[in-house]
């Protein structure tokens, strides 16, 4: 980093925004392999929060890559500045007051608590969406599994590329076992319970 680069200091800062808001700020992460419910899940709780008047928005893993981080591959070293990125742009959200739900597959357990420490120590909410590698590969809602079983698609998580599951995820939420509107109410019970919102 230059010497010539000075943080400035915003006449607002997070803790009068969330006063304002009415409630915390947070990010809520969402890991899981391709296919788990991670996006609809996001969006799921996203639609909740916001018919409470609650602001929060969804950082979503394709998305972001028509923009951002659209000059990335799939390689290790792309998919870890994804989330470094990633990581910086929800930490912004959270210093704004909002809510910030990010559904990225996220495989590396050490980039995702590199995300965790840029923030402070509740505002990171790691949530696994879990299902299984089977269930993932019958929804295949984009064919990615039918195209990386057939080796079009290399470096894909769950088959030619590792996911490393949350080791302490702070929610584990079974997609294979509720319905989107069971586990959206999941999370919103967990952000009352920490008296987030």
């Amino acid at each position: 980093m230059s010497k010539n680069i000075v943080w400035h200091q915003s006449t607002i800062d997070k803790s009068q925004r969330q006063v304002k808001n009415k409630h915390k700020s947070v990010i809520l992460w969402f890991t899981g392999l391709s296919g788990s419910g991670k996006s609809t899940l996001a969006n799921a709780v996203d639609h909740l929060l916001f018919e409470r008047k609650i602001n929060s928005y969804v950082l979503d893993g394709d998305n972001v890559r028509h923009g951002l981080n659209k000059g990335l591959g799939f390689s290790d070293e792309d998919r870890k500045e994804n989330i470094r990125r990633i990581g910086e742009v929800a930490k912004l959200f959270v210093d704004a007051g909002v809510i910030t739900s990010t559904a990225f597959i996220s495989p590396f357990r050490e980039d995702r608590e590199n995300v965790r420490k840029i923030v402070e120590a509740d505002e990171f909410v790691e949530i696994y969406v879990k299902c299984s590698l089977e269930k993932c590969e019958q929804r295949d809602p984009k064919g990615l599994y039918k195209k990386a079983r057939a080796g079009e698609i290399p470096d894909f998580t769950g088959i030619s590329s590792p996911y490393e599951e949350p080791s302490s995820p702070e929610l584990t939420i079974e997609t294979d076992k509720l319905s989107i509107e069971e586990a959206a109410n999941l999370v919103v019970q967990y952000l009352e319970d920490k008296e987030i919102i």
